[in-house]
């Protein structure tokens, strides 16, 4: 890998898991916002599964971020959605973190 350049996301494939993973959870959260009429949610999650989809190394990492912001302390969307679709995209995004953190750290 040349220096300052970002791998592929196939070649790390432990991320490129994590990030699709992620993205598919987040198809679903957006149909489950859709269908509640929960127009918040569903403008903040309409990008989301195709950055997660196709966003570079470095990109995914802010992509992440943002996702993980819908889990705030004030504002949740675990207030909007149920659990059985907010929680294994919170697992997900937080895997996808963990993978992305450790990738860096290793650079």
């Amino acid at each position: 890998m040349a220096k300052g350049r970002d791998p592929a996301r196939h070649e790390l494939p432990a991320i490129d898991e994590a990030a699709l993973a992620a993205a598919r959870d987040a198809d679903r959260l957006l149909a489950g916002a859709r269908e509640r009429g929960a127009r918040r949610w569903s403008d903040f999650l309409a990008a989301l599964p195709d950055q997660l989809r196709d966003a570079g190394i470095e990109e995914l990492r802010a992509v992440a971020q943002r996702a993980r912001a819908a889990y705030g302390p004030k504002d949740s969307i675990r207030e909007s959605l149920p659990p059985e679709l907010t929680e294994p995209f919170l697992a997900d995004l937080d895997r996808l973190r963990k993978v992305l953190a450790r990738e860096l750290a290793e650079r």
